[in-house]
């Protein structure tokens, strides 16, 4: 849009506040309480719209909601009014509203009202409501984004909408919600598939619990915190980048299987598919090991897509993703070799530099050997898998938290799950051995004293909880904000978080 556009716009809209404004001090000056404390509804423009047939008995439905189109036309008008399930129409007649329709005449789009009346259906063949009285529920002193159209110097119709930037839509959110009611069904999609993984877990007897958010030591993932100070104790504390090490500290209590549904925090960049504030789903189970947690993670998946879908296939752009267990198993090492034609297996870490700089593959230098494999992999097998895989046994430099392998030395029991080429799940046989613990913590501080910022810390107190014993015990994360994504066919984080995480506007 031009300079001289803009400028044209943000005039109007000057100019339309004040004259809001005005109105609203005009319907004081009449006696009218512009937010009034309540209003008794007995009915949803859905329940009126699939429910009305033209034989039956006059109803009388009391709605309210947000005008969202106005017909005036002298003593009678139409609007159509927007409440959380949909729209329908109001015929308002000033025989009937006597001075409420007088104060209609000072109500815009925006503005909240409620309406009792009878429904009936108009000459047109619309399902509407005969307005017998009229409420003004909510002055809405700003206008909404509607699309404009202006014609600039070469006399060219210029079409803008303020709400197609997505940037000023996420800041917005209220408003995007309002004049784009499809985003409406994303996150109710949303809370649907967090009550069905509830439900499903909770069938299985597992017992959902809930940690400290604010910690005094950070754990359980490799990545940077949040930091803040609690005054009172004079400490230094930390919002959690994961739940897993307090979990395990519950099944060291005796639990055989938690679950915590929670916000995380990572001091990270952002992009399609990460945001500093997240939420996961933990789950840890005592007595059974990563084999048996992939089989619960493909019946929980497949179990949530039926209910949300009804269907176990997702339409992702030219993709159709199809959730039916069994899901593909493949080795981390396995995968690099079929999608790279490089075997990393035994390679130490100049070697695994020079691989990486043969496929093209920047490094940063301070990290160890098995960050070097997790960038190879992502790059060159990540983007390749589309259907619901299982990668498996990671290199035992990668998972200081999970247990070594029964059968193959230098790995552990750990897989994660890609769909769509993105990761959605992460687990392991957890690791329960408290001296082997210690020496893979103290390996992830040579890390950190290499410079590498997201190496995992000492954590003393998960030790000692260790050394009074930890069953044998299958560990789970799930990114619920990415499980949403592609159940939704959205292709970006923000697109299923209400108010994601921006820039100043300023």
């Amino acid at each position: 849009m031009s300079d001289e556009l803009q400028k044209d716009y943000h005039e109007e809209l000057n100019t339309l506040m004040v004259r809001r404004r005005e109105e609203l001090e005009h319907l004081r000056a009449a006696g009218v309480n512009p937010y009034p404390y309540g209003f008794e509804r007995n009915s949803t423009s859905k329940e009126i719209l699939e429910n009305f047939k033209d034989e039956m008995p006059q109803w009388i439905v009391a709605v309210a909601g947000r005008i969202m189109s106005i017909r005036r036309m002298g003593k009678a008008s139409f609007c159509h009014i927007q409440d959380m399930t949909g729209r329908i129409q109001s015929y308002l007649k000033k025989d009937d509203l006597g001075d409420a329709y007088d104060q209609f005449k000072l109500l815009d789009i925006g503005d909240i009202i409620g309406v009792e009346g009878y429904v009936f259906r108009t000459k047109m063949g619309e399902v509407s409501v005969h307005a017998q009285k009229l409420v003004l529920l909510s002055k809405s002193l700003r206008p909404l984004p509607v699309v404009k159209e202006k014609t600039d110097e070469q006399g060219n119709k210029v079409t803008f909408d303020p709400f197609s930037d997505k940037e000023l839509r996420y800041r917005q959110r209220y408003v995007d919600l309002v004049v784009n009611p499809s985003i409406r069904e994303t996150f109710i999609k949303r809370s649907m598939i967090l009550r069905q993984m509830r439900r499903f877990l909770d069938e299985k007897n597992f017992l959902e619990v809930e940690t400290p958010a604010l910690q005094p030591m950070y754990g359980g993932a490799s990545a940077r915190p949040f930091a803040t100070h609690h005054n009172a104790l004079d400490i230094p504390l930390f919002l959690r980048i994961a739940d897993e090490l307090y979990l395990k500290r519950l099944i060291v209590g005796g639990f055989d299987g938690v679950y915590e549904i929670a916000k995380d925090f990572r001091n990270e960049g952002m992009d399609r598919t990460h945001n500093p504030e997240f939420t996961m789903m933990e789950l840890y189970v005592a007595y059974k090991d990563y084999l048996w947690m992939m089989e619960l993670v493909e019946q929980m998946v497949f179990s949530i897509a039926q209910s949300l879908n009804g269907s176990a296939t997702v339409k992702l752009g030219e993709n159709e993703i199809n959730f039916t267990p069994p899901w593909q198993r493949l080795t981390m090492f396995g995968a690099i070799e079929k999608y790279s034609g490089k075997q990393l297996r035994g390679k130490n870490e100049a070697e695994l530099r020079a691989i990486a700089k043969e496929l093209q593959i920047d490094l940063d230098p301070k990290i160890g050997s098995g960050k070097i494999i997790d960038e190879i992999f992502s790059v060159k097998v990540q983007p390749h898998l589309i259907q619901p895989t299982f990668i498996m046994d990671y290199p035992v430099e990668l998972s200081p938290l999970a247990k070594k392998h029964r059968s193959e030395d230098g790995l552990v029991e750990r897989f994660e799950g890609f769909v769509n080429g993105q990761e959605i799940c992460n687990a392991f046989s957890e690791l329960n051995d408290p001296l082997d613990q210690r020496a893979r913590f103290e390996d992830q501080v040579k890390l950190r004293e290499r410079g590498d910022d997201e190496a995992q810390t000492m954590d003393e107190d998960f030790l000692r909880a260790l050394e009074y014993g930890m069953p044998p015990t299958a560990g789970l994360g799930i990114g619920l904000d990415r499980l949403v994504m592609l159940l939704t066919q959205q292709d970006h984080i923000r697109d299923v978080i209400f108010f994601p995480q921006m820039r100043p506007e300023n």
